[in-house]
């Protein structure tokens, strides 16, 4: 009995041990990209910026994070995020294996490749130099010589500085840990420093909110973003990387998510931006409820009908235009009547109808159209018209475009003031550059309004500085 007994323990250690080796066999000889979809997650490392990860009204967002939201459901796994604010500690984390990806706007370099691996370039950027306006405009690196300037710490920015040092002994400049690039580009329009170099897309995305800001120059030719990797034998994961990139490049999704993050941003100009963030604090204060109440009723966000008013109207409600159209929300003496407004230039009254001509035109809009499409869309009716919007998707689809993206069509938009081209649809004439214009103009509003209030300082941030 006692022998059989342990004929069955050693059956079922040998069991046991053939178990853990088959298991920890599996582990280290499958690829990496196994592991993770066995393991159901993929983490990757990020950083807090407009141009990479940031939470928005509605939760995590920005370009980077929705490429990995959508890498993730590419592999069928759960994202888990790694937000790491200072840059010189992303890829050392990443080397470390923290995380299986670093996406958080790496610039690819030759001198990165020497300790991890890069995935497929996915958007060309350029080293620029930022200065304070009504300072003397920096013209080449020999300008930067005996001034104040200060760069990310670890970025492609510092060792582009210590490349040019040995050519110009007196250039010196700091790296300061824990800062970004919206501190430097802060730093640079109060006046503490002279000069910070940053990538095109985060200069051109923080100018918005910093009227101040120029650009001096290009420092470098134009170089590519693009994921990091651990560096490995083992390139699983880095080839389903370069699968998503193919993919999403072919139907489309890429270009959408840089129009999205970053199409509207060059459309504003400094002194625009200076002069909405004067009315944030002059003109805002005394409509702000009226935006609130409206906002409530419709559940909508109270920011975005402030930026449409402002567009319309900049926030003054006798504001009248040459064709007659009166009020906050700049309504036409038949849009009025048809919404039973009598008073167009009340505010709650102008505010309250504008806002429901503006979901009238969103309704319109076929329901296969998702947002954010669909609200550029809504806005482009609401300005130039829905009949005139739908002759521009028809253009748009004739010539081989999505009539389905806001993308696609503010191109065609314009054709509506040639006569080549509205002679051959229903309602012929717009001025169809305006609706673009419009559009691009009210998404950098809305942006610079959630911006200050997330800073907390909606009426005196920049006091300094207007």
């Amino acid at each position: 009995m006692k022998s059989t007994i342990h004929k069955i323990e050693i059956i079922v250690l040998a069991l046991v041990v053939i178990a853990v080796f088959a298991i920890t066999h599996y582990y280290y000889s499958s690829s990496l990209l196994q592991q993770v979809k066995s393991e159901g997650e993929i983490i990757i490392i990020t950083r807090n910026s407009p141009s990479t990860y940031y939470i928005g009204n509605e939760g995590p967002t920005g370009f980077e994070y929705e490429l990995a939201e959508q890498f993730a459901e590419y592999l069928g796994v759960r994202l888990a995020i790694i937000v790491q604010n200072e840059f010189h500690q992303i890829l050392p984390a990443l080397v470390n294996g923290k995380a299986h990806i670093g996406a958080a706007g790496i610039t690819h370099t030759r001198q990165r490749e020497a300790y991890v691996d890069f995935g497929p370039d996915y958007h060309k950027i350029v080293s620029q130099v930022a200065y304070r306006g009504g300072q003397q405009k920096p013209k080449t690196i020999e300008d930067l010589q005996n001034k104040r300037v200060a760069v990310i710490q670890g970025s492609t920015h510092a060792q582009m500085l210590l490349d040019h040092k040995e050519f110009f002994p007196l250039l010196d400049w700091n790296e300061y840990p824990g800062l970004s690039t919206e501190d430097l580009i802060h730093l640079v329009s109060d006046g503490l420093i002279d000069y910070t170099i940053a990538d095109s897309n985060e200069l051109a995305l923080n100018r918005r909110y910093f009227p101040k800001l120029r650009i001096g120059f290009n420092l470098g030719p134009e170089q590519s973003l693009a994921w990091a990797f651990q560096k490995s034998e083992d390139t699983s994961l880095q080839n389903a990387a370069k699968m998503f990139f193919a993919q999403i490049s072919d139907d489309g999704t890429l270009a959408k998510l840089k129009e999205k993050y970053f199409g509207h941003v060059n459309s504003i100009s400094p002194a625009d931006s200076h002069a909405f963030i004067r009315n944030v604090k002059k003109r805002l204060p005394k409509y702000e409820r009226i935006f609130k109440e409206a906002a409530l009723e419709f559940d909508m966000d109270w920011r975005f009908l402030a930026a449409v008013s402002y567009q319309e109207s900049l926030w003054n409600s006798n504001a009248i235009s040459p064709t007659g159209v009166k009020g906050l929300m700049m309504l036409t003496r038949t849009t009025a009547k048809q919404l039973k407004i009598e008073n167009r230039v009340d505010p709650l009254n102008s505010v309250l109808g504008g806002t429901e001509y503006y979901l009238t035109m969103r309704e319109k809009i076929p329901a296969r159209i998702a947002d954010p499409d669909r609200t550029w869309f809504a806005l482009a009716a609401y300005n130039v018209g829905f009949g005139h919007l739908e002759d521009a998707r028809i253009l748009t689809q004739r010539a081989g475009g999505n009539p389905d993206l806001w993308l696609d069509v503010r191109k065609y938009l314009p054709l509506l003031s040639k006569k080549k081209w509205y002679e051959k649809t229903r309602f012929g004439y717009a001025r169809g550059q305006e609706p673009v214009v419009y559009v691009q103009n009210i998404r950098n509003y809305f942006d610079l309004l959630v911006w200050l209030e997330n800073k907390g300082e909606l009426y005196e941030l920049f006091a300094q500085n207007t």
